[in-house]
Protein backbone atom coordinates (compact mmCIF):
# COMPACT_ATOMS: atom_id res chain seq x y z
CA UNK A 1 0.00 0.00 0.00
CA UNK A 2 2.77 2.35 1.02
CA UNK A 3 4.69 1.23 -2.54
CA UNK A 4 1.53 2.58 -4.70
CA UNK A 5 1.04 5.73 -2.45
CA UNK A 6 4.61 6.59 -2.95
CA UNK A 7 4.07 6.03 -7.15
CA UNK A 8 0.94 7.61 -7.04
CA UNK A 9 2.33 11.38 -4.81
CA UNK A 10 5.62 10.78 -7.42
CA UNK A 11 3.67 10.67 -10.24
CA UNK A 12 1.58 13.86 -9.15
CA UNK A 13 4.38 15.40 -8.89
CA UNK A 14 5.63 14.73 -12.32
CA UNK A 15 2.31 15.53 -13.79
CA UNK A 16 1.82 18.60 -11.90
CA UNK A 17 5.57 20.22 -12.94
CA UNK A 18 5.06 19.17 -16.54
CA UNK A 19 1.54 21.52 -16.38
CA UNK A 20 3.74 24.35 -14.71
CA UNK A 21 6.62 24.20 -17.01
CA UNK A 22 4.14 24.49 -20.54
CA UNK A 23 4.42 27.56 -21.76
CA UNK A 24 1.73 30.56 -21.34
CA UNK A 25 -1.33 30.51 -23.78
CA UNK A 26 -0.84 32.21 -26.99
CA UNK A 27 -3.80 34.29 -26.58
CA UNK A 28 -1.88 35.93 -23.48
CA UNK A 29 1.10 36.77 -24.41
CA UNK A 30 3.15 38.26 -27.54
CA UNK A 31 2.49 40.64 -30.44
CA UNK A 32 -0.17 39.11 -32.85
CA UNK A 33 -1.65 40.71 -35.66
CA UNK A 34 -5.76 39.67 -35.99
CA UNK A 35 -7.74 39.31 -39.38
CA UNK A 36 -11.33 39.62 -38.50
CA UNK A 37 -15.09 39.60 -40.27
CA UNK A 38 -16.99 42.17 -38.63
CA UNK A 39 -20.91 42.80 -38.49
CA UNK A 40 -22.92 45.92 -36.95
CA UNK A 41 -26.19 46.15 -35.86
CA UNK A 42 -27.68 49.41 -35.82
CA UNK A 43 -29.73 51.04 -32.99
CA UNK A 44 -31.46 54.29 -31.88
CA UNK A 45 -32.06 56.56 -35.02
CA UNK A 46 -29.35 55.06 -36.72
CA UNK A 47 -31.08 51.56 -36.98
CA UNK A 48 -34.20 53.52 -38.91
CA UNK A 49 -31.33 54.73 -41.13
CA UNK A 50 -29.53 52.24 -41.90
CA UNK A 51 -29.44 47.93 -42.54
CA UNK A 52 -26.53 45.88 -41.11
CA UNK A 53 -23.35 46.93 -41.31
CA UNK A 54 -20.55 44.31 -42.50
CA UNK A 55 -16.88 44.65 -43.64
CA UNK A 56 -13.63 43.96 -42.04
CA UNK A 57 -10.71 45.10 -39.81
CA UNK A 58 -6.76 44.44 -39.28
CA UNK A 59 -5.99 44.64 -35.60
CA UNK A 60 -2.10 44.75 -33.80
CA UNK A 61 -1.72 43.64 -30.76
CA UNK A 62 1.22 43.98 -28.35
CA UNK A 63 1.59 43.37 -24.59
CA UNK A 64 2.17 46.67 -22.11
CA UNK A 65 2.48 44.94 -18.91
CA UNK A 66 0.96 41.62 -17.91
CA UNK A 67 -2.67 40.74 -18.73
CA UNK A 68 -2.92 44.40 -20.68
CA UNK A 69 -2.61 44.97 -24.54
CA UNK A 70 -2.33 47.83 -26.71
CA UNK A 71 -4.29 47.66 -29.65
CA UNK A 72 -4.38 49.45 -32.99
CA UNK A 73 -7.37 48.54 -35.59
CA UNK A 74 -8.30 50.05 -38.90
CA UNK A 75 -11.01 48.56 -41.33
CA UNK A 76 -13.62 48.79 -43.75
CA UNK A 77 -17.54 48.52 -43.01
CA UNK A 78 -20.12 48.94 -45.47
CA UNK A 79 -24.37 50.23 -43.95
CA UNK A 80 -26.86 49.63 -46.65
CA UNK A 81 -29.17 52.16 -46.74
CA UNK A 82 -33.02 51.34 -45.47
CA UNK A 83 -35.71 52.33 -47.70
CA UNK A 84 -37.46 55.94 -47.37
CA UNK A 85 -40.62 55.93 -49.75
CA UNK A 86 -42.18 54.20 -52.66
CA UNK A 87 -43.40 56.65 -55.18
CA UNK A 88 -45.06 55.63 -58.27
CA UNK A 89 -44.38 52.18 -57.98
CA UNK A 90 -40.40 53.23 -57.62
CA UNK A 91 -38.61 52.81 -53.60
CA UNK A 92 -36.17 55.20 -52.63
CA UNK A 93 -33.39 54.32 -49.83
CA UNK A 94 -30.92 55.78 -48.14
CA UNK A 95 -27.59 55.65 -49.48
CA UNK A 96 -24.93 53.14 -47.97
CA UNK A 97 -22.64 54.31 -45.71
CA UNK A 98 -19.11 53.29 -46.20
CA UNK A 99 -16.65 54.05 -43.42
CA UNK A 100 -12.99 53.52 -42.44
CA UNK A 101 -12.67 53.33 -38.96
CA UNK A 102 -9.37 53.46 -37.45
CA UNK A 103 -8.83 53.15 -33.71
CA UNK A 104 -6.19 52.74 -30.85
CA UNK A 105 -7.16 51.34 -26.96
CA UNK A 106 -6.47 48.36 -24.96
CA UNK A 107 -7.51 44.94 -24.28
CA UNK A 108 -7.37 43.85 -20.18
CA UNK A 109 -7.72 40.01 -19.96
CA UNK A 110 -9.57 39.92 -16.95
CA UNK A 111 -8.78 36.05 -16.81
CA UNK A 112 -6.98 33.52 -18.95
CA UNK A 113 -8.21 34.19 -22.68
CA UNK A 114 -11.31 37.01 -21.51
CA UNK A 115 -10.65 40.43 -21.82
CA UNK A 116 -12.86 43.71 -21.73
CA UNK A 117 -11.55 46.71 -22.92
CA UNK A 118 -11.44 50.27 -25.21
CA UNK A 119 -10.61 52.20 -28.29
CA UNK A 120 -11.11 55.80 -29.41
CA UNK A 121 -10.15 56.98 -32.94
CA UNK A 122 -12.23 58.58 -36.18
CA UNK A 123 -14.19 57.20 -38.67
CA UNK A 124 -13.74 58.32 -42.11
CA UNK A 125 -16.80 58.59 -44.76
CA UNK A 126 -16.16 57.43 -48.22
CA UNK A 127 -18.94 58.85 -50.00
CA UNK A 128 -19.57 62.14 -51.21
CA UNK A 129 -20.30 64.93 -48.52
CA UNK A 130 -18.90 62.24 -45.57
CA UNK A 131 -17.24 63.42 -42.63
CA UNK A 132 -15.32 62.45 -39.90
CA UNK A 133 -16.09 61.25 -36.86
CA UNK A 134 -15.29 60.77 -33.59
CA UNK A 135 -15.19 56.86 -32.81
CA UNK A 136 -15.25 54.97 -29.22
CA UNK A 137 -16.14 51.89 -28.25
CA UNK A 138 -16.18 49.51 -25.18
CA UNK A 139 -15.86 46.11 -25.74
CA UNK A 140 -16.01 42.49 -24.17
CA UNK A 141 -14.09 39.61 -25.45
CA UNK A 142 -12.45 36.10 -25.93
CA UNK A 143 -9.76 34.07 -27.75
CA UNK A 144 -9.40 30.52 -28.59
CA UNK A 145 -5.93 29.27 -28.86
CA UNK A 146 -5.89 27.04 -31.64
CA UNK A 147 -1.85 26.37 -32.44
CA UNK A 148 1.60 27.75 -31.35
CA UNK A 149 0.66 31.14 -31.97
CA UNK A 150 -2.59 31.45 -33.57
CA UNK A 151 -5.79 31.88 -31.75
CA UNK A 152 -9.71 32.72 -32.69
CA UNK A 153 -11.04 36.20 -31.10
CA UNK A 154 -15.10 36.65 -30.91
CA UNK A 155 -15.88 39.94 -29.57
CA UNK A 156 -18.75 42.30 -28.89
CA UNK A 157 -19.03 45.84 -28.51
CA UNK A 158 -21.22 48.61 -28.47
CA UNK A 159 -19.71 51.66 -31.09
CA UNK A 160 -21.22 55.03 -31.71
CA UNK A 161 -19.52 58.19 -33.92
CA UNK A 162 -20.61 61.60 -33.53
CA UNK A 163 -21.23 63.39 -36.91
CA UNK A 164 -22.58 66.04 -38.56
CA UNK A 165 -24.32 65.56 -41.45
CA UNK A 166 -25.96 67.88 -44.07
CA UNK A 167 -29.71 67.49 -44.31
CA UNK A 168 -32.56 68.67 -46.19
CA UNK A 169 -31.79 72.71 -47.26
CA UNK A 170 -28.28 72.55 -46.38
CA UNK A 171 -29.05 72.49 -43.13
CA UNK A 172 -26.91 71.00 -40.09
CA UNK A 173 -27.90 68.25 -37.93
CA UNK A 174 -26.23 66.24 -35.44
CA UNK A 175 -26.27 62.07 -36.10
CA UNK A 176 -25.12 59.89 -33.34
CA UNK A 177 -24.33 56.24 -35.53
CA UNK A 178 -24.71 54.08 -32.89
CA UNK A 179 -24.58 49.95 -33.20
CA UNK A 180 -23.80 46.95 -31.62
CA UNK A 181 -20.78 44.56 -33.10
CA UNK A 182 -19.78 41.72 -33.41
CA UNK A 183 -15.94 40.42 -34.73
CA UNK A 184 -14.89 36.90 -35.54
CA UNK A 185 -10.98 37.42 -35.97
CA UNK A 186 -8.08 34.61 -36.04
CA UNK A 187 -5.27 36.35 -34.69
CA UNK A 188 -1.45 35.55 -35.95
CA UNK A 189 1.30 35.73 -33.52
CA UNK A 190 4.15 37.47 -34.19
Amino acid sequence: MKKLFLLTAIAGIFAFSNVSAQTKDPAMTGSKIGIGAEFAFPTGNFGDAYKLGYGGTLQFQTPIIEKLNFTASAGYLTFRGEDIATVGGVTFRNADLNVIPVKAGINYFLAENIYVGGELGAAFGTGDNSKTSFAYTPHIGVEFPVSDKGSIDLSARYEEWSTNYDGPGNTNFNFKSRFVGLRLAYNFGL
